[in-house]
């Protein structure tokens, strides 16, 4: 059976015994490539090569197209500088005043280098692996769309100052979001992964007002584009999981400060919990240690559709063995 094949019986909730392992790599995969950071995100040859060869080292289940927040940013005209060891920077925010906003318009991915960059990781994805692995895609969810074309403090005080600013610009946030998925789903993405991190930085009520029904209708769109839908918001999102459990995801990312027997009880039985071990107790501790949280964890989701991975990115400096005690610990 292909990773593929037990990847999708374990989503319908038909392999009870089958836990995948999928760490979120980054700059950890470029490194491990013999590459930088700045190569990995500006090229979908390197980003590719990187997680095929983590992929098979470590015998993780996926392969993700994850690199950075900036693809859509770049692509709305937001300069981009990318750093050698360092996440891609926005040099600034484009949307400064409403007029601005007027102006936005939604991008052609298939004309912006930075979109159809992820596009052709797709396409190279299934090219090389030829259907036999997952594929995880990748977009901005609206919140964290707008906080990057308009910088995070300014947009999160426009949430409660000027309702009418924030909607349109989410809205606007929204058309390029699904088209990203689509085209991602079309170029040979299983699942598509929904990045809205700023999410964990506001209110439940704020949450319902702005976001619930985006991310809802966003989830919709990509199921019936044919594909599946991760969702990941690092940070403490136990206030927001009640409304999150209503907008239909496969699989839910939680981070270390979130407990997982509050998340799978919330969420219930069809929500995959994937997660969930601090990536800095994972850099820091001894093999022996790592084996011995991971075979907790394990063994307290028995039964629980359960993703072993960290609660976010692993660090660039984690020992390539403590990742092979994690997967050796699943054996």
């Amino acid at each position: 059976m292909t990773k593929k094949e037990k990847f999708f019986n374990f989503i319908k909730g038909h392999s009870s015994d089958y836990i995948p392992f999928q760490p979120i790599l980054m700059h950890f995969a470029a490194r491990f490539n013999g590459n930088t950071y700045g190569e990995f995100a500006a090229d979908h040859r390197v980003l590719v090569q990187s997680n095929i060869k983590a992929m098979e080292y470590f015998d993780l289940d996926w392969v993700e197209l994850i690199s950075d927040p900036y693809r859509e940013t770049s692509a709305f005209g937001a300069e981009i500088e990318y750093v050698p060891e360092g996440v891609p920077k926005c040099l600034a925010p484009i949307i400064k005043t409403v007029d601005d906003l007027r102006a936005l318009k939604n991008p052609d991915l298939f004309k912006a280098t930075r979109t159809l960059d992820r596009i052709r990781g797709a396409e190279l994805y299934q090219k090389l692996l030829k259907g036999t692995v997952p594929v995880f895609g990748w977009i901005e969810g609206p919140l964290a769309e707008a906080c990057d074309l308009a910088g995070v403090s300014d947009m999160l005080v426009m949430l409660m100052a000027d309702p009418d600013f924030s909607n349109l610009l989410m809205d606007k946030c929204m058309i390029t979001a699904k088209e990203f998925a689509k085209a991602q789903i079309e170029a040979g993405c299983d699942v598509i992964g929904i990045g809205d991190a700023i999410c964990s930085q506001i209110d439940i009520e704020t949450y319902n007002t702005f976001v619930k029904e985006r991310h809802k209708e966003l989830t919709s769109y990509i199921h019936s584009s044919g594909g599946k839908v991760k969702m990941h918001i690092c940070g403490n999102i136990t206030h927001i999981l009640p409304s999150i459990k209503d907008i239909g995801i496969d699989i839910l990312d939680i981070d270390w400060q979130v407990s997982f027997d509050d998340a799978c009880q919330i969420m219930g039985p069809d929500v995959a919990i994937c997660g969930n071990i601090n990536p800095v107790t994972i850099q820091n501790s001894t093999e022996a240690e790592i084996t011995g949280l991971t075979t907790s964890l394990v063994q307290n989701q028995k039964g629980k559709k359960f993703i072993l991975s960290g609660g976010c990115e692993i660090t660039v400096n984690t020992p390539h063995n403590n990742l092979k005690a994690m997967r050796e610990a699943l054996k």
